[in-house]
């Protein structure tokens, strides 16, 4: 990868509107709910997935693999941007056209586990893949998908993210595994009901 690529440049809008509208919830979670994986502006999903498209074009993918069903969204939007496929692992009721590839993976959010299911028939072996999702914490989901993949024989090339927990250690399994990953906004922590971004560095 080109060292004057960087695919986790803070996006400001997107720091901004963490910023000034996130709140922290009593399990010191963030939650923007109301514009990125509940209720969706249209707009700004576009702007947001649009440029992690641009980031992502770096690796030249010819498909997106996300999982459903708060990454569908923005992989649509970098998936019509790169004018490649979307597929989506299901998660809720899956039952895919046989032969099935399957993980199954802890659920921090819900408690439990879930099983990710996508048919082998629409993974082809030699696709260039790209993961997309709307947050990174700790890349069980990403890891699943990567594996998933490439059980399928196509070749993970990258992951990107629209909000990244860098607290966790998420970043780090998928990067243990070669697959780079890139982010519009980075959390360096949470404390006390606060949000710590990284920002972005000042142009000269």
């Amino acid at each position: 990868m080109s060292p004057h690529l960087d695919i986790t440049a803070p996006y400001l809008p997107l720091v901004r509107r963490i910023s000034t509208e996130g709140c922290v919830d009593a399990q010191q979670l963030l939650r923007i709910d109301h514009f990125l994986n509940h209720r969706i502006e249209p707009n700004f999903m576009f702007e947001l997935a649009h440029e992690l498209a641009q980031r992502l074009s770096y690796f030249q993918p010819n498909l997106i693999l996300t999982a459903e069903a708060s990454g569908i969204a923005p992989a649509l939007v970098v998936a019509q941007t790169l004018r490649i496929p979307m597929v989506y692992a299901k998660k809720y009721s899956p039952q895919v056209e046989p032969p099935a590839i399957s993980r199954i993976i802890p659920s921090p959010t819900k408690g439990g586990e879930v099983r990710l299911v996508v048919s082998a028939r629409y993974i082809q072996p030699g696709q260039r893949v790209v993961l997309v999702d709307d947050f990174l914490a700790g890349g069980r989901t990403a890891v699943a998908l990567i594996d998933m993949a490439r059980e399928a024989g196509a070749e993970v090339l990258g992951a990107g993210f629209v909000v990244e927990k860098c607290y966790t250690r998420g970043r780090q399994l998928i990067e243990g595994m070669n697959v780079p990953v890139a982010s519009l906004a980075q959390i360096e922590s949470i404390a006390d009901g606060q949000v710590h971004l990284r920002q972005p560095q000042a142009s000269n």
